[in-house]
């Protein structure tokens, strides 16, 4: 590299470094970081060793160290958008607002009571389809955080969770990192997918368990060491909620940090009441499809929703529906129809190939 496109990088890590708000020793850390690569651009030599140090301060100074969004924690909105975008589950959303008046409580009676135990973390268990993540991200919506969703099915190393080494080649910080990054705040609502299928090893189950039971205890969790951003990070002000089909691989250490939430199966007719008011005029949307575009006939409904037999979730009925609304447009395209109808004659021929 020139020595004139290295002093250019120089003064935008600095830069950067300067206008972010990192802890103090932290700060002394990477200014020191920066003083060496100085003193190697004055002999004119490239060392990869600047490449290892300008990724990790570009990490460090996009994680949001003292950005946050600010809570609302009004009740009735909480409901309205609880309400709006998931039909039944009533002992569901009454565990949330729950959890919601009492941190209501906590800043009404802050300066009356020396100190609080930290909530249990929320983890949400039921069969796949009966919305986990979108219950998740409707109470991210609630209380106007920033939400994000890690799969942990996906992970296959403990290192994507707690990051890799700066040292080692290809290293990037771990997941709950990122989180933070791709969010810009220190706050959002961050849903553990999949807890229950972090791996089948045994032995990355262990570190896996022990890691997240790091990330979700209160008593730890104020001071989380990524292995890329080697310094501790306050996880406190995350609010967490896990999800899971089912609990049985849980650690016993892991599970009394948790409060256990049972998702529910729908009943057909929730499932019809679903699909008509909540799912088909979102997919519709999405779909570029006017309401008066398509109709449905009510006797078809039943016929929709059990295509093949019983399903507890939705997500096969929005797949459905979703086809439903694929092949309508392409009517509406190529016969130039106005209206399409859905009735007990041809609903077959809208169904997706299952």
């Amino acid at each position: 590299m020139p020595k004139n496109s290295l002093l250019a990088e120089l003064k935008s890590l600095n830069q950067k470094v300067d206008a972010c708000a990192l802890p103090k020793d932290l700060k002394e850390r990477v200014l020191q970081m920066l003083d060496r690569l100085n003193r190697i651009s004055q002999t004119n030599t490239y060392s990869s060793e600047f490449d290892v140090i300008e990724n990790y301060i570009n990490w460090i100074t996009e994680i949001p160290w003292d950005r946050k969004t600010k809570d609302n924690l009004d009740l009735k909105n909480a409901k309205g958008v609880l309400d709006k975008n998931h039909y039944g589950l009533e002992q569901v959303k009454e565990r949330v607002l729950e959890y919601l008046a009492v941190e209501n409580l906590k800043i009404i009676n802050k300066d009356k009571v020396a100190s609080y135990e930290k909530a249990p973390v929320l983890c949400l268990v039921g069969l796949q389809g009966l919305g986990k993540t979108t219950l998740a991200s409707s109470i991210a919506e609630a209380l106007g955080r920033k939400f994000v969703r890690i799969s942990l099915g996906a992970l296959g190393s403990i290192l994507e969770l707690r990051g890799k080494s700066k040292s080692l080649p290809a290293a990037e910080p771990g997941q709950i990192i990122k989180a933070l990054v791709r969010t810009k705040v220190g706050n959002p609502l961050i849903l553990l997918d999949e807890m229950d299928k972090v791996s089948g090893e045994q032995g990355l189950r262990s570190d896996m368990m022990a890691a997240l039971l790091e990330i979700l205890d209160p008593e730890q969790n104020t001071s989380f060491v990524d292995h890329y951003v080697d310094y501790p990070i306050d996880l406190s002000n995350v609010l967490f909620i896990s999800s899971a089909n089912n609990i049985g691989t849980f650690s016993a250490a892991l599970m009394d940090r948790l409060e256990i939430i049972r998702m529910p199966s729908y009943s057909d007719k929730e499932k019809e009441i679903i699909a008509r008011d909540y799912l088909l005029s979102k997919i519709m949307r999405t779909s570029g499809i006017l309401p008066e575009q398509l109709k449905i006939k009510e006797e078809v409904w039943p016929k929709l929703i059990r295509p093949l037999g019983y399903d507890s979730g939705i997500r096969s009925l929005q797949r459905i529906l979703e086809s439903v609304c694929r092949k309508s447009a392409k009517i509406i395209i190529e016969q130039g129809e106005r209206v399409v109808v859905v009735d007990e004659t041809n609903f077959k021929s809208f169904l997706p190939i299952l």
